[in-house]
């Protein structure tokens, strides 16, 4: 009978832990529920339910359900942790970035495969071709510079990172679609691929190109450049004197930005390094005396560079206002693709009001080929290209 007594009595602790710990993670989810629901997003998401046929159809359950799977304080936590157990475990990227060697990571949209993509590749060349015909009659010269994928140009450390036939033919094919209608566009791969055996051009953990990378292009495109423009710039693009980490979206779309690359003091890995860099700005050394004055009386731009996130990066700005010796008007448009930047822009009062002598179109490769969208189809039909005839 005594010895009985210590076995009840650790049953009874462990009921009593078990309980405890039940109970715990009970007012932990509670509390994870009720800050979810909280947050001024998930306020935002259901304000839009707060009615009685919204809860009779469905809709109010269906919002908490996303409210409580997208905003919970935990989940950049449970993300994160996610991230690094798929990275280091399976050397997995998740579905959006394809893991190469040496921590060199890709977007897997470049690789993707598209139905009609041919087609579409065909219906924007002929939507370049019109708004160029139309920015030719009103005596602007347009540059097109589509940009390559990284995995075209890094793709020495592509390893098991997938490409496809159709994602490696996309580039030349355009290339040529634009020359069959008579559209000049600019081949940046030949000056990236040779700077490319001196060292990379984008960055390993970011889809953009490095700021090397970005002032190759900026070369290359001053170079294509037949428009005279006004003389008497002049910039100087400088190094910040301490090295930070590069942007790293691709780390963002692993979860892992916010995760230390070591766990310390093990010293164990946890997310691919990230890129390092002395951050680059270009200023303006010298301007025509007259400058001001042209200012001042509105002549419009001279250079106007429409285009995506590439152009947003890595000071291609000012990497092209050196390589031009011009000011350069940046209307380009993060996560714009092929359209959304010169679209805004050619539908504008600036555009119709005050043209610019020179228009540079940055594109990104990986957008030519998706299916166009509404957008795409109309460009040519804004009302600052539409009214050239």
């Amino acid at each position: 009978m005594a010895n009985t007594q210590p076995r009840r009595s650790s049953r009874e602790i462990s009921e009593r832990f078990q309980g405890a710990l039940v109970v715990g993670l009970l007012a932990l989810g509670a509390w994870q529920g009720f800050s979810a629901l909280a947050t001024p997003s998930a306020q935002r998401r259901l304000a839009q339910v707060r009615s009685l046929d919204a809860l009779l159809d469905g809709r109010a359950a269906a919002a908490v359900n996303f409210v409580e799977a997208h905003y919970l304080p935990a989940d950049p936590i449970l993300r994160a942790a996610g991230g690094v157990f798929r990275w280091r475990l399976f050397g997995s990227g998740g579905p959006q970035v394809a893991v190469g060697c040496d921590d060199w990571l890709y977007l897997t949209e470049e690789a993707q495969t598209v139905r009609g993509a041919e087609e579409n590749l065909a219906a924007r060349a002929d939507i370049v071709a019109q708004v160029a015909a139309a920015l030719a009659r009103r005596g602007i010269e347009l540059v097109v510079a589509v940009v390559p994928d990284k995995a075209r140009i890094e793709r020495a450390t592509l390893c098991n990172a997938p490409r496809t036939a159709q994602s490696t033919a996309r580039y030349d094919a355009f290339q040529a679609m634009l020359r069959e209608r008579r559209v000049a566009s600019l081949d940046l791969v030949k000056p990236l691929d040779q700077a490319r055996q001196d060292g990379p051009v984008y960055y390993r953990t970011d889809t953009h190109w490095n700021q090397r990378g970005a002032a190759i292009a900026a070369k290359a495109v001053a170079e294509a450049v037949t428009t005279t423009l006004d003389p008497g710039f002049a910039y100087r693009t400088e190094a910040a004197a301490v090295e930070t980490d590069g942007p790293g979206d691709l780390l963002r779309l692993m979860s892992l930005d916010l995760v230390p690359e070591t766990l310390s003091p093990l010293g164990i890995k946890l997310r691919p390094a990230s890129d390092r860099q002395f951050v680059a700005r270009t200023v303006q050394t010298e301007k025509p005396a007259e400058a001001d004055d042209l200012l001042a009386t509105g002549p419009g731009d001279q250079v106007v560079l429409i285009g995506s996130s590439y152009s947003t990066n890595a000071n291609f700005q000012g990497s092209l206002q050196e390589a031009l010796r011009a000011p350069v008007t940046n209307v380009a448009e993060a996560g714009g693709g092929f359209a959304g930047a010169a679209s805004t822009y050619f539908g504008g009062s600036a555009f119709t009001e005050t043209p610019p002598r020179l228009i540079v179109w940055e594109i990104p490769e990986r957008a030519l080929s998706k299916p166009l969208q509404a957008q795409d189809r109309s460009l040519a039909q804004e009302r600052g290209l539409a009214e050239v005839k």
